[in-house]
């Protein structure tokens, strides 16, 4: 695999390429447009490698730049310069740019996805490097070690740092996550629980936490603590679109209909193409006496599970990403 600032340099010689292409399909000759044509001129600094001189040029004239074949290839060159003198904010600005004006080109996809890596990369070897024995950077050596599959020696490092900083936000969380790979789908979670209700006591308005405790007590039959949890979910962030469900699946489970009828408005307006949504709402109002509202509900259901689907399983376990 290429180091990062030759993998850099590869994304760079991928733009000149674009920029290449712009010489060829930009307009030319046109006397009553000098900021077009100062923007050729900067293209063509770009394919010669004087980045230094095209970037000033580029960043100033683009938002004159008329026509959408010239202004995606002036924000490409622009990229590419940036890139190339690793200028993060003015490569993260034209690539956002970009991304908005052509939000479905591939060429914009991949290279947005490769410098965004990058300038992680980049963040983290800075950050191993000058602040190498911060709880931060053996944090992201955890994470680092989680990726590859080595739970134990990450968690290791999790202990270790709660240790020394008992109050650090995230950590007993992680131990959480790592434990219930562990146990797997039908192994103890005593463990895991134990971590989520720790990281609730480091800090309680942690959402991800309320969730997950309330999906381990909703495997156990545990129907009240998984309310309680479910609840505490959705009030603590209310975007929390995964908790409504869970919420009013567990009410509907344990005959509360009524009380599950709002949670569950609340997710079908959210997640209006999940099927599970609608099931469960129209069970809500079938055994409300709201016939009508069932009816169309199952509606909506028949339509959602025949369209592209808004969320995988949502019946089951949800991924947090704390």
């Amino acid at each position: 695999m290429p180091s990062q600032p030759i993998r850099l340099r590869l994304f760079a010689v991928f733009a000149v390429f674009l920029a290449q292409n712009a010489l060829a399909q930009a307009p030319v000759g046109k006397a009553s447009a000098p900021a077009g044509t100062s923007v050729q001129q900067a293209i063509q600094l770009v394919t010669e490698g004087r980045c230094q001189q095209a970037l000033p040029v580029l960043k100033k004239a683009y938002s004159h730049v008329v026509g959408k074949d010239p202004r995606y290839h002036a924000a490409m060159a622009t990229v590419r310069c940036a890139m190339d003198l690793q200028d993060d904010q003015t490569a993260a600005d034209a690539l956002l740019l970009l991304k908005r004006e052509f939000p479905d080109d591939p060429e914009v996809l991949y290279i947005t996805t490769h410098y965004f890596s990058e300038m992680g990369m980049r963040a983290a070897q800075e950050l191993t490097t000058k602040a190498p024995s911060s709880i931060q950077a053996r944090r992201l050596q955890a994470e680092d070690l989680e990726s590859q599959g080595k739970n134990e020696e990450a968690a290791a490092i999790y202990s270790k740092i709660l240790e020394e900083s008992p109050k650090t936000q995230g950590i007993h969380y992680r131990l959480g996550q790592l434990f219930l790979a562990e146990a797997g789908s039908n192994g103890p979670t005593d463990r895991a629980k134990l971590e989520f209700q720790r990281e609730l006591e480091v800090d309680p308005h942690d959402a991800a936490c309320e969730f997950i405790l309330g999906e381990l007590a909703r495997r156990t039959a545990q129907w009240d603590e998984a309310i309680t949890h479910f609840t505490k979910a959705s009030a603590l962030d209310v975007g929390f679109a995964e908790a409504y469900l869970a919420l009013g699946m567990t009410l509907n489970a344990t005959g509360k209909f009524q009380e599950a009828v709002k949670p569950l408005e609340n997710y079908v307006v959210m997640q209006p193409g999940d099927p599970a949504g609608h099931y469960q709402l129209a069970m809500s109002y079938a055994r409300t006496g709201n016939k009508a509202g069932s009816t169309q509900q199952l509606a909506l259901q028949a339509k959602a599970a025949n369209g592209p689907k808004a969320a995988t399983d949502t019946t089951e376990g949800h991924a947090v990403v704390h």
